[in-house]
Order: structure tokens, then C-alpha cells, then sequence
């Protein structure tokens, strides 16, 4: 007799594992009073106890490890983890970070949330970005695949379960802190579809991201929040199943910051119907916005029905609605948070991360046998900083004391090179009060009752102070008291920054990290003179008791080996809203490296630090440079292993390293082609290249060659080389392929990356390197006809070290597409122009996109078909000054004059009219350059020519 298995039953179908997920989701749904649905809109979404919900959070941050939720496993920042070059590493990575989640989550399900803020997919085509630590560099197709790989570590293999869910940020063209909330980034199609959305393309589609955060910025005038590109790109085109949310206080920001629209309601509405499923922002503010929404009826409950599906069906996923032995997630345990296995790929992490930048006469690695004496110097030797995405760090090891536990035995010192002083005003000394927060008060007698500080100069006027008699850093914390009881220097606002104006050679003001001014009151204290600048602070004179320069310099003297840190602070000169003020070291720290190397010429500079560094002198004076980025709780470990050669450094760079600022156009040109921006279209000489790294190994490569010669636009090589080892130690050697098209109708990118592979090779070893290329890869987007088209011609493909150390290269045929001359017959869109002047790409409400024009503007449009002739033109326009007049050259825009708009008051910038204009040509021609002349400021949409 069959035993009768007894099926469990369910009170709501909603609760059922074995029915098909979107019938769950939509019962659930279709349960929910419109008040909830409403609330639920929202990050924090609220239970729903008669359904058994529980209340739900979207969204922790997780860039480099689980951030703010106390001690976790934590690795460097995400600019390292780009410098390895190493996908499956990244794909390891990405499970720490989500099962730490989990553990997390199991300890308050309700604050610690499973949809994890990362990884920040943002195109770094400026290294002056605040936030360049936080993103994977220059490179699309490198972003695409180091990301595609943290996302699938993230929410992990099972079929059906997330570990966690991935949420790519920031959509889209986010790449400066100032004025972020209400600028706009102008973009062509060009650069929008080979580089700003190629880099996002690649974690949908390969690493099936199921989440993503829209931008601060406008995209050619329209709030990313707002911008259709979320729901007809990212969801339509690339199929993604998720939850789009919106940025923090964004949706507020588009009244408040843009100025886009008046009304809460209509920017709630707008931002529902363009694919936004859930806002971060204020809980009354944005519940009360889509009421007042629904009853205007700008958005009507369907709507949010498709949001709430959206993202129900990732909480779902999550196992929330499922029985916990159902979800293989669900038994990880607390135990797991800063788990050893845990610190070790943190500390591979660390290792693999740091880039060899020079290495004259193979001074690394140092030989522990001959060295008896280290200087350590600099001010980022002897200390580990987190960044404002950091978690806390469980340990740390500074690169002092791993150069010191590396070496043991051996004698080796450290000095930071900061000034230690002292600070009086009118004759009597600065103290600390007695009180628990230390206040600095001016009232001592004698120099022996002063406080001691240690002063550090980060550049460009901002300075910290650290008290030497109870280790806090002073701070303006309270905006009142300036006091020693800061236990690091970290914030939003970074309040342990001070602004010192010299007054003489030992006499300054003192201002706050927002230039307030500091007195002192009737007790003498230092006080915050809240409204008042630093020309009204109190005089203080500074009195060196400790030079810190004469102190390194004598230490650099008497040792073996001078190792100099610099870098800078994760939170000074650069951060989330803050762009850095240039790309060099601060002036102090260039100075610091100047002087070791007087007295030592067996100096090596490690750089730490955030960003890319303009470092010049150093490049060409010291003979060994490491470069790594901050946060790695085994920072030291790290670095002191490939000082001493335990370590084989292999990291390569994930930006070019310029020479100056003076090589950068403006920040907000977000036009890479034009601009010459990254290494696929700047031409001058750069300090370091894209792909830079070097190796205690040698390697050589042969052997290059195609499985295919010739294949057509729907095809796919097998690229091959062979890479041997031919030194004594064992290595990893990062292959990197790029290739360039010799024959386009448009100007294509110098080289551009389509291929790499990190590979460990042992000395004396030869492996073979197999990489795939397909030929939709090479594609192009062609604005004559709305497409990407892979070009019929020769494409050189090209195998090496770096962008700029190629070993070898052979030419691959494409038979694809020819790209036909225009047909200005036709409706054309402005912004698919071939060159321009002066413009700016707006929003345009009928459609597309407009060309926004000024005085002497131009816009070009190459390879014309007139061969039927024109005898006028007709445009779609709007304007709101005087009237206007575009005028038509042939070849140059001082060419013939064929033709001219005339372009009257529309009553306003979104108020579109369509005119007309003569137009007379005396040779009708195939290939012809035609320019658009404005002399005046204008709005143009679309345009033809007739016939």
C-alpha cells in the first residue's frame, strides 16, 4: 500500500513554493489596499501584519564589504579590486560580501537589508571625480566583466535563491560631485551607446544584476530619475526582471535641485511611468506625492502595481516568503562575519590589487638578508584609513607594522614626516580642558603644560590636527568647540579638517572644514563663530617642537632603504561631494619625497591612495613606485609581502595616470571622443597607461594568431598566444588584447580593449592564452542610421603588457556592413552630427533629444547624399530669445552659403515649431560636408532637406 504524502496547505496562494513565481507575486500584490501599495513604494517598506509581511529594507551599502553595520570582513577600495584584473577574484569577493550580508540580515532582518548598494558601474573618465575610489575605471569592457563577476558572487548560483541581490549604481553619466544634484551631462549617441551605457550593458546581460540605482545628474537636460533610457533601455532592451530605486532624496531633488518640475506629485508620477520601482527619500514626503499623484490622476494604481511586482519579485527571490529549507542562504549563520577564509580572500584581495609602477635596476624586491636597517616614512605609513563606504574594520595592519613583523629582527624605525608643535595666543599656551571632550583652550603658562599635536597638511589648505596627549584628533564636531576628541577623521562632514591662514612665518587663523571662523571667547577657549570667515578667527602662533622633516630626513640618512607613503586621506580634498582640486600629491608630501632622496638614493615612494596622482618627479627620480588603493584591513601584510618578495605583484592599472590637469578638458565634458579623453582617444604623452604594471617576472609572447581570418558581423575568433615565463620566479602575467578598426567612416578609438586574462605562469613555463572575441564586439554606433553596425574593413587587433607595451598584433578581416551616406532627405535628429562647436545636448519632450546652439555654434554632418538636389530645408525648433538665424555652409563653416533658417520667439524652450527655409545648391554632389551655423541661441530637434 502507497504511503499518501499529505500536501501542506496555504491560507493565500501567494504563500506557495511550488506554484510559478509570478502567480505568487501577483497574488500577493492584488492583496494589498491602495494605502499599502502607496507606503510600500518606499525604501523602508512597512509590514503588512494581517499578510504576514514583515517590514523590508532596499538597499546597504556594500562597495568593497558590508558598510556601517559594525566589524566586517573588509576589502580595499573598489579601485583596487579593478587593478587585479582578476574576474573569478572578484567573483569570490562578491560571496564574502553576501554572505556576510546574510549574516547581517540574520541579526535584524527589518534594518539590515539583502539588496546591496553595488557595484558602482560609473565610467571614471576624469580622475578629479570625488568618488573615483568607488568605481572599476575608464575602461567599459573592463568595468563590464570585473563587475558582471562581483554581481554573480553577490546573488550567487543558485537557480531560483538569491544570496543577495546586486544593485548597480549610478544610472547614468555620474562622474562629477560638483553640482551633481542639478547639472546635466551632455552626451551624443556616440558616447552614450559605445561608452556610458556599454559599461552597464555587460552586468545585466552577463552578470544578471536584478537591481540598479538611477543618478543624481540630468542626462541631456532630463533627471535620471526621470529619464525614459531606464525603462526603454535597461528593462525593455537589455530584459532586465528587477527593481530600479531611486538615488537618496532624489526624488525630491528633481523640485528642489533641478528645478525640472513644481509639484512633488509630478516628479513621482513621472519616475513611477519611467521605471523607478521604489524611492529613497522621505517616508511622508514621497507616500503624500503619489496620493496627491493618484487623485490627479498622473499615475493610476496599475502603475504601481508594476513597480511593487518588480520588486517583490527580488524579495521572493530573497526566500522571504519561502520556508527556510527551502533557501540553502537561509542556515548561514552570524559566525560567518569576519570569518578567516573570510580574511583571506581579503588578503589575496590586498595582494593581487597593488601595481608595480616603476622598478629601475630591479630594486625590488628588497633583500631581507642585506638590509639591516628600514625607514619607514610618510604620513599614510603607520596608519589604515576607511573611506565613507567602509565597514568597521575587524583589524588592521599598517604598512609600518608589516614591514616590521616582515623583517623581524631588523632594526626598523618610523616617522610621518608631520610637524609636532605646540600653540599659543597672546603669550599663553593652548591646553586641553578637562572635561571628557577636550577642549583646546589658550590659558596655559609654560610651553611644558601645552598640548602637543601632530600636524598633517593634506594640500590646498587642509590640514589635520592629532593631540599627542590623548591620541583624538581635533575636531569642530559640535559646531561650537573646537576640541582634541575625534577618534578618526571620517564623516559626511568631515569636521576634523582645519583650514590654517598664514599670517606671518609662525602666525595664522584657524577656520573650520567650512571656512568658519575659530576665537577665542572670555574663557580662551576655541570657539566656532558661527557666520563669520576665517578672516575674523583669533591669531595663533604655531611653535615646532618636532621637526618632521629634519626627522625623517636624518632617519632616511642612517638607513638601508628609505620607504616613503603618501597618498591621500579617503575623506580630504575628495569625496562624495567633493571633486578633487588637481591630481597631484600635496605639495608637502612632494616635498617629504624630495629630501628623503637628497640624503638616501634607495628610496621607495608607495603611493596609497584613491585616486590616480600626477607624479611626475617621482616617476622620474626614484627608482622603485608601488601604487594601492585604501581599505584593506591587510594593508600592510599587502605591501610589505611584495616589498621583500613573498609577493609577485601583478595589479595593473584601471585608468591612464595624466601628467597634469592641463591635459583635461573641463570636468563636465562628458564627451570622451572629442575631449580625448581615457586611452582610447587621448594623444598626448601620458605618465603611466591604461593597463600599467609591471612584474619581478619576464614574460614574452609569440605565437599570436586567429583561428579564423575572415569572419562577417555575426561571427566569432578564437584569439590565441602563446606567453612564456622566461625568468627564474614564478608569476602572474595580466594578458590584455585590444584592437582598432583601419577603416571607418567614423573616428574610432585609438585602441580598445576586447579581451583579457590574469594567469599565473611558473618560471621558465610557457601556457597558451585562448581568448574569445566576437564580432558584434567590435561594433560601432552608427548615427546615420540609429544602430550599432559592425564595419566591413581590417581590424588590427593587438596582444601585450599594457595599452601601451604591445608585443605583437595581426589583422583580422570583417565582413559586415557598409555604412550608406546620409540621407538628409529623411527626418534626421540634431544630435547625430558628426562634429560640432559650442553645443549642448537637451531634452527635447516630443521626443529624442535637442541641440541647444549659442553664438557661433556649429554642428557638421558628413558624407551627404545631395545627388537629387535641395531647394529647401525644414527643421523643428523652439526658442526663447530674439530671433535667431541658422545659416548652411558647404564643406566648412565659412564655406558657401547655401541656404538660412530663420528662427522667431516659440514662446518657450519645450514649444516646438516646425519652419522653413530656402536652400540652393549650384552642384548637386554624393559626399558632402554640410554645417549648421547658429548666430544665436536656438533649440533644434530634427531637421530635412527637400528636394
Amino acid at each position: 500500500m502507497e504511503k499518501t504524502v499529505e500536501k501542506k496547505s496555504y491560507e493565500f496562494p501567494f504563500q506557495n513554493p511550488d506554484l510559478p513565481l509570478e502567480t505568487r507575486v501577483n497574488d500577493l500584490i492584488s492583496r494589498f489596499t491602495l494605502e499599502e501599495k502607496v507606503n510600500l513604494m518606499c525604501q523602508y517598506q512597512p509590514a503588512i501584519e494581517r499578510l504576514g509581511i514583515h517590514a523590508h529594507k532596499q538597499g546597504t551599502e556594500a562597495a568593497h564589504g558590508m558598510a556601517w553595520l559594525g566589524k566586517a570582513t573588509t576589502f580595499p577600495q573598489t579601485i583596487g579590486l579593478a587593478c587585479t584584473w582578476n574576474q573569478s577574484l572578484l567573483k569570490e569577493v562578491g560571496d564574502v560580501i553576501s554572505t556576510e550580508a546574510r549574516a547581517f540580515y540574520k541579526k535584524n532582518p527589518e534594518v539590515n537589508g539583502l539588496t546591496l548598494w553595488a557595484p558602482t558601474v560609473d565610467m571614471e573618465r576624469d580622475p578629479r571625480w570625488g568618488r573615483t575610489e568607488e568605481a572599476y575605471g575608464e575602461d567599459p569592457y573592463l568595468t563590464g566583466k570585473l563587475t558582471s563577476s562581483l554581481v554573480k558572487g553577490i546573488q550567487g548560483d543558485h537557480p531560483f535563491f538569491f544570496k543577495a541581490v546586486a544593485t548597480l549604481k549610478h544610472f547614468l553619466a555620474n562622474n562629477n560631485e560638483i553640482d551633481r544634484g542639478s547639472c546635466s551631462a551632455s552626451i551624443d549617441p556616440r558616447n552614450m551607446h559605445e561608452y556610458y551605457l556599454k559599461a552597464f550593458e555587460a552586468p545585466f546581460k552577463e552578470g544578471g544584476a536584478y537591481s540598479m540605482m538611477t543618478a543624481y545628474n540630468s542626462i541631456n537636460g532630463t533627471p535620471a530619475i526621470l529619464h525614459p533610457y531606464v525603462k526603454e533601455i535597461v528593462k525593455e532592451q537589455w530584459g532586465m526582471n528587477g527593481f530600479v530605486v531611486s538615488d537618496a532624496a532624489d526624488l525630491l531633488g528633481v523640485v528642489r535641485d533641478h528645478g525640472y518640475y513644481d509639484h512633488h506629485a509630478q516628479s513621482v508620477a513621472e519616475a513611477i511611468k519611467n521605471g523607478i520601482d521604489s524611492m529613497t527619500d522621505d517616508f511622508d514626503e514621497t507616500t503624500k506625492a503619489i496620493f496627491e499623484a493618484l487623485e490627479k490622476k498622473l499615475v493610476n494604481e496599475h502603475d504601481l502595481d508594476v513597480a511593487l511586482r518588480n520588486t517583490f519579485r527580488v524579495r521572493f527571490r530573497l526566500g522571504e516568503f519561502d520556508p527556510a529549507e527551502n533557501n540553502p542562504y537561509s542556515a548561514i549563520s552570524q559566525s560567518v562575519i569576519c570569518d578567516q577564509k573570510h580574511a583571506e580572500v581579503s588578503a589575496q584581495a590586498a595582494k593581487e590589487s597593488i601595481v608595480l609602477l616603476k622598478n629601475e635596476h630591479n630594486m625590488l624586491p628588497l633583500n631581507k638578508e642585506k638590509i639591516n636597517k628600514v625607514s619607514v616614512i610618510g604620513p599614510l605609513g603607520n596608519i589604515v584609513y576607511r573611506d565613507w563606504y567602509s565597514g568597521d574594520f575587524p583589524y588592521t595592519i599598517t604598512p609600518y607594522e608589516g614591514i616590521k613583523n616582515k623583517i623581524e629582527g631588523k632594526q626598523v624605525t618610523f616617522h610621518s614626516g608631520n610637524d609636532k608643535i605646540v600653540l599659543k595666543n597672546g603669550g599663553e599656551f593652548v591646553g586641553l580642558g578637562a572635561d571628557e571632550n577636550s577642549p583646546l583652550i589658550a590659558n596655559r603658562k609654560n610651553k611644558e603644560e601645552a598640548a602637543k599635536f601632530e600636524l598633517s597638511d593634506w594640500g590646498w589648505g587642509s590640514y589635520t590636527a592629532r593631540s599627542l596627549d590623548n591620541g583624538k584628533y581635533v575636531t569642530s564636531a559640535d559646531d561650537q568647540n573646537i576640541a582634541a576628541s575625534a577618534d578618526e577623521i571620517y564623516g559626511w562632514f568631515v569636521k576634523e579638517v582645519l583650514h590654517l591662514q598664514p599670517e606671518s612665518q609662525n602666525e595664522f587663523k584657524l577656520s573650520t572644514w567650512n571656512n568658519q571662523a575659530v576665537v577665542l571667547d572670555e574663557e580662551k577657549k576655541l570657539k566656532v563663530s558661527e557666520g563669520t570667515d576665517a578672516a575674523h578667527s583669533s591669531v595663533l602662533e604655531k611653535e615646532i617642537i618636532e621637526n618632521g622633516m629634519e626627522e625623517a630626513i636624518k632617519a632616511a640618512k642612517e638607513s638601508d632603504v628609505a620607504i616613503v607613503f603618501v597618498g591621500n586621506n579617503p575623506v580630504v580634498n575628495g569625496k562624495e561631494e567633493n571633486d578633487r582640486p588637481d591630481i597631484t600629491l600635496a605639495e608637502a608630501q612632494e616635498k617629504l619625497i624630495q629630501e628623503v632622496y637628497k640624503v638616501n638614493r634607495n628610496t621607495v615612494v608607495v603611493v596609497i591612495g584613491s585616486y590616480p596622482f600626477a607624479i611626475n618627479w617621482v616617476e622620474k627620480h626614484i627608482p622603485a613606485v608601488l601604487y594601492t588603493s585604501h581599505g584593506g584591513q591587510e594593508l600592510g601584510n599587502a605591501i610589505s609581502d611584495v616589498l621583500f618578495g613573498d609577493y609577485n605583484p601583478a595589479g595593473r592599472l584601471n585608468m591612464t595616470w595624466y601628467r597634469s590637469v592641463d591635459q583635461l578638458p573641463d570636468l563636465l565634458d562628458y564627451d570622451i571622443i572629442k575631449g580625448k579623453r581615457t586611452y582610447m582617444y587621448f594623444d598626448e604623452n601620458e605618465l603611466y597607461p591604461f593597463g600599467h604594471g609591471k612584474s619581478y617576472s619576464q614574460f614574452e609572447y609569440s605565437d599570436f594568431k586567429f583561428s579564423e581570418r575572415e569572419i562577417n558581423e555575426h561571427g566569432e575568433v578564437t584569439v590565441t598566444v602563446k606567453v612564456k615565463n622566461t625568468s627564474t620566479l614564478s608569476g602572474d602575467e595580466v594578458v590584455q588584447l585590444y584592437f582598432r578598426s583601419l577603416h571607418s567612416r567614423f573616428q574610432r578609438p585609438l585602441k580598445q580593449l576586447i579581451g583579457f586574462e590574469r594567469i599565473f605562469i611558473e618560471a621558465g613555463k610557457t601556457k597558451d592564452i585562448e581568448l574569445k572575441v566576437k564580432a558584434s564586439d567590435l561594433a560601432v554606433w552608427d548615427v546615420t542610421r540609429d544602430k550599432h553596425c559592425v564595419e566591413t574593413g581590417e581590424y588590427e587587433f593587438m596582444i601585450g603588457r599594457s595599452s601601451a607595451d604591445i608585443s605583437l598584433q595581426e589583422k583580422l578581416k570583417v565582413n559586415g556592413e557598409v555604412i550608406p551616406s546620409r540621407n538628409l532627405y529623411i527626418n534626421t535628429r540634431a544630435e547625430n552630427y558628426d562634429d560640432y562647436q559650442d553645443v549642448i545636448i537637451n531634452e527635447c519632450k516630443e521626443g529624442g533629444h535637442s541641440v541647444q546652439t549659442k553664438l557661433g555654434s556649429w554642428m557638421m554632418f558628413s558624407d551627404v547624399d545631395f545627388s537629387k538636389g535641395i531647394q529647401s530645408i525644414e527643421a523643428r525648433v523652439s526658442n526663447i530669445s530674439e530671433t535667431t538665424q541658422i545659416d548652411i555652409h558647404l564643406e566648412h563653416p565659412q564655406g558657401e552659403k547655401i541656404g538660412q533658417l530663420l528662427v522667431h520667439n516659440t514662446g518657450g524652450i519645450q514649444n516646438w515649431q516646425t519652419v522653413t527655409g530656402a536652400v540652393s545648391i549650384k552642384e548637386t554632389t554624393e559626399h558632402t560636408k554640410i554645417y549648421f551655423v547658429c548666430k544665436g541661441e536656438v533649440f533644434l530637434s530634427y531637421f530635412r532637406f527637400i528636394s
